[in-house]
């Protein structure tokens, strides 16, 4: 049996959907449905369990899991940068995470968990080093933290225990994100139902819609998931973006673009993203080959492409589901 927590959410359902197309269907899915919006990317799919995420953490402090665990694909945070309320996050990102991780390694199972770039913060170096690391919200160092956690027991573990420092990733099944969706995913909706683009004014030595990230397409990264998680036995915290960051612009551009209309809009910076904000990433992938994985990743202009047309399948009119 397979555990996607998160399973409901973006990155937690497109696992579920991949090992769906693999033939497995042993999978349970822990999540809250308290947003029932998530309902969206799950009706699809095909599981044989779904449990609350505070149900599932008392079965886990309890003991009272099935030992039948194949792997356990820990997706479920909350990943709001904004959140103010720093013991919920706390709670929510580093202690319930550590409850997951001592309950795989007390039985060996394969554990793979999302970290985030955002433990990088406003650092130039995006690569897996604490020099590197200096988050700027509790979002960040609740990630940070688990991190740090792992690390410290890296050198007495020996099953698959890896963490992905998520660039950004986008792709379609975010409808339940509102402001924490992808860049992309925003623009899609603006530029379907506005006919414009708002990116923001250019903002510490960067010029409008010139901020620069590293965008990774989803189906890159539970590919990627999948490879650490079926594969030999691995250990460590990996970056995962492309290696490569594009401008914003870039990405309403390519919108645009396959839309065959669409005028970019720049608005002021918001100021309570100021000093909070990440004006350039760019995962440092040295590690994540070392480790053995050489896979290609999908261009900015073909994920788009990609999520574009799933979005527009799913809606009576293209873009307004």
């Amino acid at each position: 049996m397979y555990i996607v927590t998160g399973g409901a959410g973006f990155i937690g359902s497109a696992i579920v959907r991949a090992l769906n197309h693999e033939g497995i269907t042993d999978i349970t899915v822990v999540d809250s449905l308290k947003d029932n919006r998530k309902v969206a990317n799950l009706r699809d799919l095909d599981i044989i369990d779904f449990v609350d995420k505070v149900d599932f953490r008392e079965a886990v402090n309890q003991n009272l899991v099935k030992d039948d665990v194949d792997a356990i694909l820990h997706q479920g945070a909350c990943t709001d940068t904004m959140e103010r309320d720093g013991r919920y996050m706390m709670d929510n990102n580093f202690s319930y995470s550590k409850d997951l991780l001592h309950f795989a390694l007390a039985r060996q199972i394969p554990f793979i968990y999302a970290s985030s770039a955002a433990v990088y913060g406003n650092s130039t170096r995006f690569k897996e080093d604490p020099v590197n690391e200096r988050p700027l919200h509790v979002y960040g160092y609740s990630k940070l933290l688990f991190d740090r956690y792992v690390r410290r027991l890296l050198p007495d573990i020996k099953s698959t225990v890896v963490g992905f420092r998520y660039f950004n990733v986008y792709g379609p099944w975010e409808g339940h994100k509102g402001r924490m969706s992808s860049i992309f995913y925003q623009l899609f909706h603006q530029l379907h139902e506005t006919g414009q683009a708002r990116l923001f004014r250019g903002t510490e030595g960067y010029g409008d819609g010139e901020q620069l990230r590293d965008f990774i397409y989803v189906g890159d990264v539970v590919k990627a998931n999948l490879d650490f998680v079926n594969g030999p036995v691995r250990r460590g915290i990996f970056n995962l973006g492309t290696g490569q960051s594009r401008m914003f612009r870039h990405v309403a551009e390519a919108i645009i673009d396959l839309k065959g209309d669409g005028a970019i809009k720049y608005v002021p910076f918001p100021d309570e993203l100021k000093g909070k904000y990440q004006n350039f990433t760019e995962a440092d992938l040295t590690a994540l080959r070392l480790a053995g994985y050489d896979e290609e990743f999908t261009s900015l202009e073909e994920g788009i492409g990609q999520s574009y047309a799933i979005l527009c399948s799913v809606s009576e009119q293209c873009g307004l589901k």
